[in-house]
Order: structure tokens, then sequence, then C-alpha cells
């Protein structure tokens, strides 16, 4: 039995200028990033896992370091493929990912589909899970909408966006109970907030 926390890197420079996989996080993800290393869970991480793509890697060193470990990055980590549209507008954005979650067999302007997203994360985690062989805890650092299709299957819900993220600039997690039965134990939280003791 392995836990994992799958965390959504946080807030983004969106630039149309430069590719999607090389944005890096913001001064705001960056601040958020620092927070989280404050949550009671952090000390108990014992290796650090991202995507290839900018934006996780930032996250991801943040945590790593903060750690005294250096992040694995991991190709299959990364967020649905949009290559075939690249950077949109917000609003076109918004359109396109509700017909990838609400057609999940189908490919959307010719982004993956969120069946092949969903197999491709499900077993990228549990991968990771069987091959790592660190003592503690585990720390994913990738993407939303990937992490919303993980959700999903550890909850048994259809594919829906209605278990993507909350809309708060990313930076979300929730953490895993990975056995025979893998299931998530809580829906999204917010990464840079920390819940007061009890």
């Amino acid at each position: 039995m392995r836990t994992i926390h799958f965390i959504s890197h946080p807030d983004v420079v969106i630039s149309p200028h430069v590719p999607i996989t090389r944005w890096p996080l913001s001064e705001r993800g960056r601040a958020r990033m620092a927070a989280a290393l404050a949550q009671p869970w952090v000390p108990g991480i014992s290796a650090v896992y991202c995507s290839t793509e900018q934006k996780a890697i930032d996250g991801a060193l943040m945590l790593a370091i903060h750690r005294g470990l250096a992040p694995t990055q991991v190709a299959s980590l990364g967020e649905n493929d949009r290559t075939s549209t690249g950077y949109l507008p917000l609003a076109e954005f918004e359109t396109v990912a509700d017909a990838f979650f609400a057609q999940p067999g189908q490919s959307v302007r010719g982004w993956e589909t969120a069946v092949h997203a969903q197999a491709r994360i499900v077993e990228a985690v549990a991968s990771i899970a069987a091959a790592d062989t660190s003592a503690g805890a585990l720390a994913i650092v990738s993407h939303g909408a990937v992490g919303g299709l993980l959700y999903c299957h550890l909850s048994g819900q259809p594919i829906s966006r209605h278990w993507d993220q909350p809309a708060n600039g990313g930076g979300n997690y929730f953490p895993i109970e990975w056995g025979e039965q893998p299931r998530a134990l809580s829906w999204w939280l917010p990464v840079d907030e920390v819940a007061p003791a009890l």
C-alpha cells in the first residue's frame, strides 16, 4: 500500500508565442507552490515525479529540493495532448475542454481523447507505484485534466468535467491510497491552503 499525492501545477505564464509544454510557472504559481511546502504531508514525501512539461517540472523541483530529492520526469504523466490546436484563447479553450470531457471516446479538434489520456495516466501512476523503492509517500506533479481523469477512475465515476479541478488557476491535489484497489481519499484540495490541526 502506497500513499500518493497527485498535484496539479499552479498558475502559469500563458503565451501564444511559446509552446504549451514550455510554459513556466508564473510568479503567483511559484508563490503558491512555496506555500504548499507547509502541507503536513510534505515531510513524508520520499520521491517526487513529474511530467516533462516545464510547469510541472518547475513545481516538482521546488518540492523535491525542499525534501533534498531530485524529481524524476515521466513523459506519460503529461497533460492531454493538445498540440493539434496549440494555444487557444480562454473562451475557445473552455469550449473545447468541455467537449473533451463530454465526448471522451472522440478526438475533439485533433486532441488526444479523454479515454486514451485516462488510460495513459492510470498506467503511468500504477507503474510508478510498482517501481518506486523509497520508503515514504510519493508526490506526482502533473496536470489538471489528466488528474481529473485519474480521479474519475479511482472513484468509479464516468468521465465528466464535473470532477475536473476547481477553477482556481491550478495548484490542487488529492491523496491516493494505492493498493490492490486504489482509491482517492478526497476530491481536489488547494495545495496552498493548509488545513488547521485538529
